[in-house]
């Protein structure tokens, strides 16, 4: 190949990675399947469109009702009897640190409590599924010219890149004294090229559950008519 042939592909490479957000944490999955649920009756669940998540769920009767409290439920994990003892442990971290991230960001507009009371939602998470990324093909295609090419065009076609991880949550937002369900989600977030998931297999993943307790946030804020919110 010619230097000027090398230059274009260099260059196209260079674009597709802005385009996918290069060294973003994680990202917004361009699609999921669904498999299993352990919170809601997937077949109320509809595709999301712009930022939204993938496939939610609305009461339309929860506008303008009034919550000042958070009840914040254990995360849950959907597959916890088919891992092995060293990646249940990771699944472990990664609820133990998802229920951190939402008290941390949801204390800052409700008063967190530990059981129902009047005014109170609950807050429900399972992880559905997570996978850590390949440390060595995430070097390889993060360094090396090929491999840097390579994951940029599997990403673009795909939707993601060489050698990083992902995860997939389903969330569940309800009255804490009727149970009503008021609101529910499905999402899928996917590793990008920050350096840390070269070295962390678990990095985008843990990375993509940050992101989430902050999207809550700003979707409860604005749900609530407030004008303060900061969309993550």
């Amino acid at each position: 190949m010619n230097r000027l042939a090398m230059l274009l592909l260099s260059g196209l490479v260079g674009a597709i990675a802005l385009l996918l957000g290069g060294c973003a944490s994680s990202y917004q999955a361009r699609s999921m399947e669904i498999k299993h649920t352990m919170l809601v009756n997937p077949d109320i669940l509809k595709p999301g469109t712009g930022d939204q998540a993938l496939y939610r769920y609305q009461n339309p009767d929860a506008k303008g009702k009034k919550y000042t409290k958070m009840l914040i439920a254990p995360v849950l994990l959907a597959r916890s009897a088919e891992l092995d003892a060293e990646t249940l442990e990771n699944y472990q971290k990664l609820a133990n640190n998802a229920y951190i991230y939402l008290v941390q960001e949801l204390q800052n507009d409700f008063k967190i409590v530990q059981t129902p009371e009047p005014e109170t939602l609950r807050l429900q998470l399972a992880i559905l599924d997570a996978e850590p990324s390949s440390k060595a093909r995430n070097i390889l295609s993060s360094v090396v010219p090929i491999g840097i090419g390579i994951s940029a065009i599997q990403g673009a076609s795909t939707g993601k890149q060489t050698g990083v991880g992902e995860i997939t949550v389903e969330f569940k937002i309800s009255d804490a004294m009727t149970g009503e369900l008021l609101g529910a989600a499905i999402d899928r977030r996917v590793g990008g090229k920050d350096p840390g998931g070269m070295f962390d297999s678990w990095y985008n993943a843990d990375a993509a559950m940050k992101y989430w307790a902050k999207r809550t946030r700003f979707v409860l804020c604005t749900e609530g008519g407030r004008k303060d919110c900061v969309k993550p």
